[in-house]
């Protein structure tokens, strides 16, 4: 397969995931580590704490070397309480549903309400959280 060296490393992979983070209104903390695979390679896995106290876990298996391909990723959204607001992850375990963007989907509330989902990027996930935080917080 041909591509066109991507100008993007790891490392500047990481930076950016970072500032995307940091950038978010309603972000408390957060508890990221990122896992340097290769010079395109990395693993990002950890929790994002918000201001209402819900938190989001996140992994990420991604390659930058022929533009961001994220072979592996799950963003698990959750109250306070550890109840499932929503997760988005490209785990093919829902082949049966037959949904069109299969393996991706979305879990909205519960494990077993799955629905078709493009593969949000982090910066689209903190948006929909932040504009929960806010109707949660006014």
């Amino acid at each position: 397969m041909f591509c066109k060296r991507f100008i993007l490393l790891i490392d500047a992979y990481f930076q950016q995931y970072q500032k995307t983070i940091n950038s978010c209104l309603v972000v408390q903390t957060n508890r990221i580590a990122c896992d340097k695979r290769g010079t395109y390679e990395g693993f990002i896995t950890g929790e994002i704490f918000f201001a209402d106290n819900s938190l989001l876990h996140v992994r990420e298996f991604v390659d930058v070397e022929c533009g961001v391909n994220r072979l592996m990723y799950l963003y698990q959204y959750m109250t306070e309480s550890k109840t499932l607001i929503f997760r988005y992850d490209n785990t093919g375990h829902h082949r049966k549903l037959e949904l069109l963007t299969y393996p991706h989907h979305k879990h909205e509330r519960s494990e077993t309400n799955v629905i078709a989902s493009s593969a949000p990027l982090l910066e689209e996930v903190l948006k929909e959280i932040e504009s929960l935080c806010m109707i949660e917080i006014s």
